[in-house]
């Protein structure tokens, strides 16, 4: 480790690029904290503020992919949703209620996360679903049989679960402020198997979705839908056009363009607001959000449940807006607005709110 952090911490002009191995190595002493923690943060901000190169981030995924525990499911088919792990801040998110629509779709889907990440420290799956009644807790085998189960379809896996060694970082990550590589490759983990697992995760700035699909291929995904959403989640804005970036197998990565109304959406809201009561200000100094991510959690599970019973908003708009992405990507659809009209169809016939319960009883027995 002191070798590696004298090449990539000397300097803007100075530093070197650590081949593939060597980062891999690195971030393996980091995770199996081999690496004091002070030698741990300045390796890890260190190749940040020279800039990852390719075979630094390939080198990190290898180290991360070898702490997973991960399993494999008995399906041919499974839709990964991965936001980022720190949260939302400027909104309150639809997607943790995407996987029991996609569900009711005959997609079966999981959600990843944690509960709480930094930098943002904002609201997450994690959150949002333990306060609609969902046990967030499974270890990867019990939310395997939870997919294969014919009236569920769908769950969600922490963190804690499927990467206890990444996860048992957190309080490093805290006290380094800053986002690392970690942050951009945690959604990357790959932690259920099948025998083609289709990764959906989202982005901001426009220099990451070559960067994902590179390392989505290196991670083992048959297919990816990188979308241009909203705080870089999977659900774009309601008001405004976006994009996508998909690929499938070995086939060349394609740019999509969306509008939401080829969706059917007619929105002035980018993403339903934060509740009044989400303002929320720590100390100067202190470790967490602008937002009470709690309180956006619990209306986040009401607007959730609402959505699934047929209520319209922005929640269902958003489902039916990420859920349709989804069933184009994988052709289940021709065209954007059959998509949508089937995603309305499960939201409207309750068989999506009917998958949201099986899913919950089955965690809680």
């Amino acid at each position: 480790m002191r070798s590696l952090i004298q090449r990539v911490a000397t300097g803007p002009e100075l530093s070197k690029d650590l081949g593939r191995e060597e980062a891999s190595a690195g971030m393996r002493q980091v995770l199996t904290h081999e690496a004091d923690p002070v030698q741990a943060a300045i390796f890890l901000i260190a190749l940040r503020m020279k800039r990852e190169s390719a075979d630094e981030e390939a080198g990190v995924l290898d180290a991360l992919l070898g702490a997973v525990r991960g399993v494999d499911v008995d399906l041919d088919d499974v839709v990964e949703i991965a936001d980022p792990y720190d949260g939302f801040v400027r909104g309150t998110p639809a997607s943790s209620f995407l996987p029991p629509v996609l569900a009711a779709l005959g997609v079966p889907s999981v959600v990843t996360g944690a509960e709480s990440v930094g930098p943002k420290y904002g609201v997450t799956h994690h959150m949002i679903l333990r306060r609609a009644g969902v046990d967030v807790h499974g270890l990867p085998s019990a939310v395997a049989a939870r997919l294969t189960d014919p009236q569920v379809g769908w769950g969600y896996i922490d963190q804690s679960r499927f990467c206890p060694a990444l996860h048992g970082l957190l309080g490093l990550r805290t006290q380094m402020v800053k986002r690392t590589v970690i942050t951009t490759l945690e959604v990357l983990l790959h932690p259920l198997r099948a025998r083609r697992t289709h990764l959906m995760t989202g982005y901001v700035h426009k220099p990451y979705p070559p960067r994902y699909v590179r390392l989505a291929r290196q991670a083992g995904y048959a297919s990816a839908m990188i979308v241009r959403g909203v705080e870089g989640g999977v659900v774009p804005s309601l008001s405004q056009p976006s994009k996508f970036v998909r690929f499938e197998g070995d086939a060349e990565e394609a740019e999509i363009r969306l509008s939401p109304t080829d969706f059917g959406i007619e929105q002035s809201l980018r993403i339903a607001p934060l509740p009044a009561e989400a303002e929320h200000h720590e100390p100067e100094g202190q470790p967490f959000a602008s937002i009470d991510a709690y309180a956006v959690a619990a209306e986040a599970a009401r607007l959730g449940l609402d959505a699934l019973d047929g209520a319209p908003g922005p929640f269902r708009d958003s489902l039916v807006y990420a859920a349709a992405i989804c069933l184009m990507h994988l052709e289940r659809c021709v065209s954007a607005s059959s998509a949508a009209d089937e995603v309305r169809r499960v939201l409207d016939d309750g068989s999506a709110r009917a998958r949201f319960e099986a899913g919950r009883e089955s965690a809680a027995a």
